[in-house]
């Protein structure tokens, strides 16, 4: 794996540190009027979420990790895992539900979800950024309430609630953002 210093951490690497796998979330490069430059990095733990500030001085060398992604078909959840299948090799695997925190409602039965694996272990599941979902429940329009950015609530096929525009009824497609939980556009 190969090592750089401190001051090349960008947001979006994976670094060796401490004994553990960190994504850097944040970095700030301060110069201070005394002393040498470092790089302000803020670090999550892949494998247990904990989050840690952490200084590199330009002269800190830290190992860098490329984790693998794989598109796996996501095929049934049981007992709190996921079971996904490989396109490739149709070897089956169970990850845990956590992996996906509150997005877990916008995964459905057949979708390709990305995996980033570490050697064998897997470290995260990234589902599509648009999600198409049907409204089961919302409230009727209002008339003269056109202003153009009401919203009201909406119950999702999935059950989740999200705010939709008024003109949205109810068994209609949406397409929802899962990253941000919120309405995208129409179906």
């Amino acid at each position: 794996m190969p090592k750089i210093n401190g001051n090349e951490i960008k947001p979006g690497y994976i670094l060796e540190h401490d004994g553990g796998l960190w994504a850097a979330v944040k970095v700030n490069h301060v110069k201070p009027g005394k002393g040498g430059a470092f790089a302000q990095v803020e670090l999550k733990n892949l494998r247990d979420g904990r989050k840690l500030n952490e200084r590199f001085r330009s002269e800190d060398k830290v190992e860098r990790v490329e984790l693998e992604m794989k598109d796996q078909q996501f095929l049934y959840e049981t007992d709190g895992m996921l079971v996904f299948m490989d396109n490739e090799t149709f070897e089956q695997i169970e990850l845990s539900a956590d992996l996906l925190g509150d997005r877990r409602p916008f995964l459905q039965d057949g979708m390709t979800a990305s995996i980033q694996y570490y050697g064998d272990e897997a470290l995260a599941v990234q589902i599509p950024q648009k999600v198409v979902c049907k409204v089961v429940d919302t409230e009727p329009v209002q008339k003269g309430q056109t202003a153009a950015n009401s919203f009201k609530p909406a119950i999702l096929d999935n059950g989740v609630r999200i705010m939709i525009p008024p003109f949205i009824g109810p068994d209609e497609n949406i397409v929802v953002h899962t990253e941000l939980m919120e309405y995208s556009e129409r179906a």
